[in-house]
């Protein structure tokens, strides 16, 4: 059986084909793809101008992510689990402001109630006796 030559041309051909689209595809790519300002160039004025209005607080909402995300990382946990936990602390403070500002409310109406009637308004010190 005779030995077969090394086919040095398909060997170069195939580096050639391989290192172009390796090289060359990604190269194509962000020859092609539109910067972030000629982009921006192509909204419409109204666009434009809502968008500038609105970048410092995406940018702000951001910056709060990833704070977030960073505190959540130093947690031993599965990150999902410390988000999940900080949404629940999150409503159950909501809640408790919500309900603060409902006794707040009550409270107002029932002193509004007393001076409708004429009745005096209610002391501090009538309250923490009861």
């Amino acid at each position: 059986m005779v030995k077969k030559p090394f086919n040095w041309w398909l060997w170069t051909k195939m580096l050639v084909a391989g290192g172009a689209i390796i090289v060359g595809g990604p190269a194509l790519t962000r020859w092609v793809q539109p910067t972030d300002e000629e982009l921006f160039q192509k909204y419409n004025p109204e666009l434009q101008k809502r968008s500038l209005e609105r970048r410092f607080e995406r940018q702000q909402e951001f910056d709060d992510f990833v704070n977030r995300l960073k505190r959540d990382s130093k947690s031993d946990k599965p990150i999902w689990t410390v988000q999940a936990e900080a949404e629940k602390e999150r409503v159950r403070q909501a809640s408790i402001a919500e309900s603060l500002k409902a006794a707040e409310e009550l409270k107002a109406r029932k002193e509004a109630m007393r001076r409708e009637v004429g009745l005096p308004a209610e002391s501090a010190s009538s309250e923490t006796t009861r």
